[in-house]
């Protein structure tokens, strides 16, 4: 790190859990971001502000007056832009040394499974069943950690699956791909704006955790936020050995 790289992240580097080490490992690190609406917005902000050497974002839609409420991304004057382009605008005006691959694009199960190759963490900021299961998939294939959040009308989720370690689950060990699911979308539900700025900061929180090697991720439980309260449920979640997505992971 140059002098200016250190004063900007002199606040993590006074950290001895995470210190100039841990800094340097996020600062090479490379990290995929799927969903640039409510969750993915601070998300990325945080992962920019912390310095993630590679981020790579995906998201198929435009910034829409609807999505102000809560996806502070994106701003009034980018209104019709693709919301990668926009974010990309966001981050590198905070932190103009990021390196940011943005996807204006849907991608499918093996568009997935090439891009999830290359990172060393991935966060679902999707939000949909068929997105969340190609994802899960893919980072079981190829051992790369999966920080995972949900947010609709007061009630938010965290989890991390992390299938380098035989003790954790999958997403599809807790949402079995072949279980009917009805969609819940902000559109039609609702969503309490600073719902999903809490679970996608956390979202970045245990990304860093994991690229620094700071703390203890999440992994193996389901972190469940009743906003209307503001009270935690903390679940523990056991492997499935009968998952068809990791089992042959850890057989």
């Amino acid at each position: 790190m140059d002098d200016t790289q250190l004063l900007r992240y002199s606040r993590h580097i006074l950290l001895n859990e995470l210190g100039v080490e841990g800094q340097e490992r996020i600062m090479q690190a490379r990290v995929m971001l799927v969903g640039l609406g409510g969750l993915g917005s601070p998300a990325a902000l945080y992962l920019a502000t912390a310095g993630v050497g590679h981020l790579t974002l995906v998201d198929d839609d435009t910034v829409d007056l609807t999505n102000l409420q809560r996806q502070i991304a994106h701003t009034q004057d980018r209104l019709g832009q693709p919301k990668v382009e926009s974010a990309r605008q966001a981050l590198l005006a905070i932190n103009p040394e990021l390196h940011i691959t943005a996807l204006d694009e849907r991608v499918d199960a093996a568009r997935l499974d090439t891009l999830v190759a290359d990172a060393d963490v991935v966060l679902d900021c999707s939000d949909n069943f068929a997105t969340r299961q190609a994802l899960n998939a893919a980072c079981v294939h190829h051992g790369v950690p999966l920080v995972s959040g949900a947010a609709i009308r007061f009630d938010g989720q965290l989890a991390v699956y992390d299938s380098r370690r035989t003790e954790s689950p999958c997403y599809a060990c807790v949402f079995p791909p072949n279980t009917a699911f009805e969609e819940a979308r902000c559109a039609t539900m609702g969503v309490f704006a600073p719902l999903v700025g809490i679970i996608g900061s956390m979202q970045a929180a245990e990304a860093l955790k994991l690229l620094s090697g700071a703390g203890e991720p999440a992994v193996g439980r389901l972190l469940m936020l009743d906003g209307r309260n503001m009270t935690w449920s903390d679940i523990r979640l056991p492997r499935n050995p009968m998952c068809p997505v990791c089992r042959t992971a850890h057989p």
